[in-house]
């Protein structure tokens, strides 16, 4: 069996692990997708932003969270490109199914990208509506108590992209994790696998990616929030390494807004700035 298969089957099994976990807390709560847990019984608003560390939290049973990039830039070069990216609400849908199950619905509303090819200078530009990814986000651990939370999260990415014509279908498993100290001090890890499209070939090869961020409230309302992660390509043989900062401010209840960016410290690595915003009904 090659690895690549394997890694099909394990991806497979999250979500097939995710849907059985659903259907048993299903039996267990009362609360549900048509019976949503009350206001005043539900949990605080955690995010998945703005750092690269998912959080292992799930939204309650019958709520919506809308998380979202209002902008993002990114830049990435390679040896034959240097390519800008700009992204306009690449948005995450997510859905509270049960007391331990969320399904995600990611979308790009629209990107503009410049190509320049580095050999002859030409450039190109094309915009357009993004990809769209599909997630399951079944927590293992600590959702509801405890100071250690775990949750996995199978994902897949649909190739709709019009601004991006090398865009392929791409897939992967993340397990993020939390452990809460005193005086508010959150340290969040993880640990993910993807199978995607090389840079400049219509190729696929395998990445790993691991992080370490910490948060901590710098003032009443305003969370400070630095990380590191690095991914390597298994095929280049390739490891990149990143720096990343970023502030999220709680505006009004259940409503946070934050910046932040993603620095690739290697000269081929991405380097991401954006400005988003968070919202729970």
């Amino acid at each position: 069996m090659t690895y690549n298969h394997s890694f099909r089957i394990l991806v497979l099994s999250a979500f097939l692990f995710s849907f059985a976990c659903g259907a048993q807390q299903e039996n267990e709560k009362k609360y549900s997708l048509f019976n949503p847990v009350p206001k005043a019984l539900m949990r605080e608003m955690n995010t998945d932003r703005p750092d690269v560390t998912e959080s292992p939290y799930t939204v309650d049973a019958g709520h919506i969270q809308y998380e979202t990039d209002a902008v993002r830039l990114k830049r990435e070069e390679s040896e034959l490109n240097k390519t800008q990216t700009i992204l306009i609400n690449q948005a995450n849908v997510k859905i509270g199914i049960t007391g331990s199950t969320a399904i995600q619905i990611g979308f790009q509303s629209y990107g503009l990208q410049k190509e320049t090819e580095k050999s002859s200078g030409n450039i190109s530009k094309t915009h357009g509506f993004g990809d769209i990814t599909f997630r399951i986000k079944q927590n293992i651990t600590g959702n509801d108590k405890g100071n250690f939370v775990m949750a996995v999260l199978p994902y897949a990415k649909i190739p709709s992209s019009q601004y991006d014509d090398e865009s392929r279908f791409e897939y992967g498993l993340i397990v993020p994790m939390l452990y809460k100290f005193a005086g508010e001090w959150n340290l969040g890890f993880q640990v993910e696998v993807d199978r995607l499209k090389d840079q400049d070939l219509p190729e696929m090869h395998t990445e790993l990616l691991q992080t370490l961020t910490i948060s901590h409230p710098l003032t009443k309302n305003i969370d400070g929030i630095a990380e590191t992660y690095y991914t390597y390509d298994f095929k280049a043989h390739q490891f990149a390494n990143y720096i990343n900062a970023a502030v999220q401010m709680e505006v009004a209840k259940n409503f946070k807004v934050d910046a932040g960016l993603n620095y690739g410290l290697q000269h081929h690595a991405e380097k991401h700035y954006f400005i988003g915003f968070s919202y729970l009904h």
